[in-house]
């Protein structure tokens, strides 16, 4: 995705750190030689890895009851009895794997690094999700350039536990399948002001179920007090917003509830031209090509 990948490499808190660069190499490795379908090798995780995960997780944790939206505050006690979900604790991609499926039918794929835009949406319209393992530098608890672990587990896990979340995300990756590449990137654009910047009304109160707030401490404030910055999300023209990597967006997008959302982005996927129609079938995993979609 946007933002799922090393900015230019100089910049990267770990650029100059040999041990984290090996250390990076590991979880690499161990992506690359994942075969889908088999139990996601558990980590062990350093004393290190773990102090940085905590600083973040309990900053955030004070303020999620102020900020995320009821659909991530609902899972969040599964994920701590499930999950191990604990400040001192990583929670590991397995435990994760088997607890979405069994709740959406969502799994977790462990990703090196970088993702096109076109490979990570098409997992989603399998109910994959790409999920990074790794954890950021510790020089910088709150700042990461590409996401790591915290902004998975954190920012994404929650609300992949929804069911009309789950519904929302795959909808968007099946409408980019068979999509040209500026359909694409267009639709990507939208995964990024919703999924990770997104905000939504709730009780008359903006609440955050966007996942890259939900892991940012300095950003998920910004986001919600920023009211000038905040418009309705439409996605002709939320998708034609320029998507920032390394610093707060321009603007950030609300919609009534995620049926909402969604029933935007059926009405503005339909305007889009694939060469065929598809279907999801749940039984079989699969996606189902239809003949012409007219």
């Amino acid at each position: 995705m946007h933002g799922r990948h090393w900015v230019c490499e100089a910049d990267h808190p770990g650029f100059k750190d040999p041990v984290y660069r090996k250390r990076r190499k590991y979880f690499a490795d161990l992506a690359m030689q994942y075969k889908y379908g088999h139990p996601i090798p558990r980590i062990d995780y350093t004393k290190e890895e773990i102090k940085t995960w905590g600083t973040v997780f309990r900053e955030l944790h004070k303020i999620y009851p102020l900020y995320a939206c009821k659909e991530y505050l609902e899972n969040w006690p599964l994920l701590v009895e499930f999950c191990g979900y604990r400040e001192d604790n990583i929670p590991q991609l397995q435990d994760l794997n088997v607890f979405l499926k069994r709740k959406t039918g969502f799994t977790l794929r462990p990703v090196a690094g970088y993702l096109s835009p076109l490979d990570f949406l098409a997992g989603l319209a399998f109910r994959v999700f790409h999920c990074a393992q790794y954890i950021k530098h510790s020089s910088d608890p709150f700042y990461t350039p590409e996401p790591d672990c915290c902004h998975e587990l954190l920012g994404h896990m929650p609300l992949l536990a929804n069911a009309s979340f789950a519904q929302f995300s795959q909808e968007i990756g099946l409408a980019s399948l068979g999509a040209s590449e500026e359909e694409v990137q267009k639709i990507a654009t939208c995964y990024f002001f919703s999924v990770e910047f997104g905000l939504c009304k709730q009780e008359n109160e903006l609440r955050v179920y966007g996942a890259g707030l939900l892991s940012s401490v300095a950003e998920l404030k910004h986001a919600v007090e920023a009211k000038e910055k905040i418009l309705i999300f439409d996605p002709e023209t939320t998708s034609k917003e320029e998507c920032i990597i390394t610093s707060y967006q321009n603007h950030y997008f609300y919609t009534d509830s995620f049926e909402d959302a969604k029933e935007k982005m059926r009405a503005f996927v339909s305007t889009i031209e694939p060469p065929f129609g598809v279907h999801f079938n749940p039984y079989t995993q699969s996606v189902d090509i239809l003949s012409n979609a007219h």
